[in-house]
This record gives structure tokens, sequence and C-alpha cells, in this order.
């Protein structure tokens, strides 16, 4: 017995996070029974809150447009840069990125407001695909992708209803163009995060990344750069339990 309590003396104070008392007697007794430390309990109870609920879709589609724009408004505004990232509604995770900078028509240059707002310049949108060939680029990536097959579920997600409530069906009427019914339905954003967290985010991305104790990645007002900063949001969003549902009444044609 004295020989035991003498084990529990000397290695108790260096063994106290890796097994319990018991684990130590079996040691003495010549049968180690580890057990979860103090340290792997916490890891594992982690572990456990990081697993993300069940989406009712298989795949976001993260869009975020940017358009021209001046001091003055516009007419009409035309959308010059077109990203989509491709996230994997069980992960959270992106698994394939579109991206293309389109060449305006009505109003072809761009305003040093437009390139100071999205550091968007004059060249990286000349000689670039117009609307309706972004649009047919955009249907092509997609069915790459296996998004349009009626067995995937997808949704687009924006910071706001602009994007597919008014920009893209405003330049659509414009061109005599007809937007595919897979962008007459999406996730807003805010209003997402708005049922998860109890508060309007006013000043939209930066409001939500400061809720979420998130950094802001790259720069704002860039379309690429706002997708990712939207997937990151949502996968925090996904991370604390929230689970997505589209907040938009779909557009009949």
């Amino acid at each position: 017995m004295r020989l035991l309590q003498r084990c529990v003396q000397i290695l108790l104070p260096l063994q106290r996070t890796v097994f319990s008392t018991e684990s130590l007697c079996g040691l003495c007794q010549g049968s180690a029974r580890p057990r979860l430390s103090s340290n792997s309990l916490l890891r594992a109870s982690v572990a456990g809150m990081a697993s993300l609920p069940q989406q009712r879709y298989q795949y976001f589609l993260v869009l975020d447009f940017e358009a021209t724009c001046d001091t003055t408004p516009i007419q009409p505004q035309e959308i010059i840069e077109f990203p989509i990232l491709k996230l994997n509604g069980q992960t959270m995770e992106i698994e394939s990125i579109f991206h293309t900078y389109v060449q305006p028509v009505y109003n072809p240059q761009l305003t040093p407001f437009c390139t100071q707002l999205t550091g968007i310049i004059q060249s990286m949108v000349e000689g670039q695909p117009t609307l309706q060939q972004a649009l047919q680029m955009v249907a092509e990536w997609m069915d790459k992708e296996n998004l349009l097959n009626p067995d995937v579920s997808s949704v687009f997600v924006t910071c706001g209803d602009w994007d597919l409530k008014t920009m893209l069906p405003g330049q659509c009427q414009h061109l005599g163009l007809q937007a595919p019914d897979y962008f007459k339905q999406w996730i807003n954003l805010k209003k997402a995060y708005s049922f998860a967290m109890g508060s309007w985010p006013k000043s939209g991305l930066p409001a939500m990344q400061e809720g979420l104790s998130l950094k802001q990645e790259g720069r704002l007002h860039s379309g690429i750069d706002d997708c990712r900063n939207i997937a990151n949001i949502m996968k925090e969003m996904a991370r604390r339990g929230f689970v997505f549902k589209q907040t938009s009444p779909r557009i009949e044609t």
C-alpha cells in the first residue's frame, strides 16, 4: 500500500493532465488503462461544437457583382465584375470559383469614383466578355460543376437583394436578355445574419464581420474578395448552428 501511495506522490504532479488516478494505480500494478486527459476532453468538446449542422442545400453559390458607378447615379448601371464561389453545404468550404470581368456597353469608360471604390481599372474590363457572353460562361461552368442537375440542390447567396433583384434583371431588360431561372431565388445574407444574431448589419459586410469577430480579407468592394468574406461569414454562422434558407420570393418569369 505504501508503495502505491509513493507512486502516486511521484507521478501525479507530472501526469495530472495525461492520466487519471485510476490509470496511475493501473501503472503501479503493471496494467495501464489510459483515459482522456482534461486537455483531450476539452479538444473533444471543441470538436463537437465545431461540427456543422445539416443544411437545406448541397451547395451555396456566393455571388457579388460590381457595377459601373459615379458620384451621381449612372443609368443604366452595368455589371463589370461577375464572381461566384461554389460553397459545399456540408463542409462550408469553397470547391470551385467562377470569375470574370465584364465589359460595359452603355457607359464603357469607368469613372475615377468607380475605380477608387472597386479597384477595377479600365484595362481590366476592356476586351472582356459582354454580359450576354458572361451569362453563357456561367451556364457552362454550372453545367461542368453539375449544378444544373435537378438532383443537386443549390441556391445563390448575396449580401443584400440588390444583385439579383435589381442589378441583373435591370441590365438584362436593357439588353433584351432573359435571366436564367436559377438567378431568381437567393439568400440575402443580411437577413440571414439578422435572424441568427438578432440585429440588422447596417454597414453590411463590416458589421457582420465585427459581430462574428472575423477579419476582412482583401479589399472591400472587390467582387471576388467580397465573395470570400461572405463565405467566411456563412461558415462561422454555420459553425454556430445556423441553418440557411431562401429569403427571397421566387421571381416569376
